[in-house]
């Protein structure tokens, strides 16, 4: 498995796009696909915010993840989030998630970022067994999620 910067691999950009949108499309009100590609085209820092990163098995596309300003409107003090982790159901338990989320810390401490943080609704113990602790439980867009935060 390589992980790698999505800016230097723009064609996976419309299927990214459409993974994210169909987990949490439903989240964002006006949400698309098109604005979702717009968006990621935008992620071409390496390393910087915003960027993304994607998992590989040669040519086989198994995920993303995000580093952003912030993922949590309500808490706008917190900065940067890692978001949007996903991996395609066909790919799952190989540890492609873990190979993103530990890089993207990797990437936060190369840009001398000692705290990052993430919300969850479901992955709590995932992020736990990689260092992550949670800060709070918060209602956001109709769903409750755990706010999580790593030092890098």
């Amino acid at each position: 498995m390589q992980i790698a910067y999505l800016a230097d691999h723009p064609h996976q950009i419309p299927t990214v796009a459409a993974w994210l949108y169909g987990e949490w499309g439903r989240l964002n009100s006006g949400d698309s696909v098109e604005r979702r590609i717009a968006r990621l085209s935008a992620h071409t820092s390496r390393p910087g915010i915003p960027t993304t990163l994607i998992a590989l098995d040669g040519d086989t596309l198994l995920g993303s993840a995000s580093l952003v300003e912030n993922d949590l409107s309500s808490h706008l003090h917190l900065t940067p989030f890692m978001a949007s982790v996903y991996v395609d159901p066909a790919h799952r338990r190989r540890g492609a998630a873990t190979a993103l989320v530990q890089q993207v810390m990797v990437t936060t401490g190369l840009l001398g970022i000692a705290t990052l943080y993430l919300i969850t609704h479901d992955q709590q113990r995932l992020y736990e067994k990689l260092g992550w602790s949670a800060i709070e439980d918060v209602e956001y867009r109709g769903e409750v999620v755990t706010v999580m935060k790593v030092n890098c």
